[in-house]
């Protein structure tokens, strides 16, 4: 699919493949069923590194990259992740916000000409079930990226024995490819 296709949707599916030495993400288009429709993007995260990088690509082939991000630092969690296109220019940025709250989760994301966008986690029970009970991991959760009340996207991990999340994007102004980016280190980074 073409990025000005890609840049039309306003909801999209991701699914993790659960393999041994790797995190495989899938995403496609929710079709209005809200099944998967055409896949958008494949991404694979190698588990234990210490500069963390993912390109994502348009499909499982791995033939043509659509973005990619990648850690400023070497274990500095609070850093922040470069988010780029196939051609290496720059996307936005996104980071994890370590000193806001031991409780809830928070992560800022910017594209360029837009506001910072901050994301949270809506319900702060989960929150902090997820975050001091490691056997409860595996609870659903929802963030919403916003800029005050204005809701930009919402990402929600859902019921399941795999994870799978839907994610809702009200902005057309947001590079979808810094959504996917961002929606795939919710997984792959959120309990660092």
């Amino acid at each position: 699919m073409d990025t000005a296709t890609l840049q039309t949707q306003t909801r999209l599916i991701l699914r993790q493949k659960i393999t041994m030495m790797v995190n495989r993400y899938v995403v496609h288009i929710a079709e209005p069923d809200g099944s998967e429709g055409p896949i958008v993007a494949f991404a694979e995260q190698k588990r234990l590194t210490l500069k963390e990088q993912v390109t994502l690509y348009t499909d499982e082939s791995r033939s043509e990259a659509l973005a990619a991000f990648k850690a400023r630092k070497v274990i500095d969690l609070g850093s922040g992740y470069d988010v780029v296109d196939a051609s290496g220019t720059p996307l936005g940025l996104f980071r994890k916000d370590f000193g806001k709250s031991l409780l809830r989760s928070t992560w800022h994301l910017q594209q360029p000409g837009l506001p910072t966008l901050t994301g949270q986690e809506r319900n702060p029970l989960v929150a902090v079930v997820r975050r001091f009970t490691d056997s409860l991991s595996w609870l659903p959760y929802h963030f919403d990226f916003s800029v005050g009340a204005s809701i930009a996207f919402s990402v929600e991990r859902r019921w399941g024995l795999r994870d799978r999340y839907a994610i809702d994007i009200n902005d057309p102004r947001l590079d979808r490819r810094l959504v996917i980016a961002m929606a795939v280190a919710l997984d792959a980074l959120q309990a660092r």
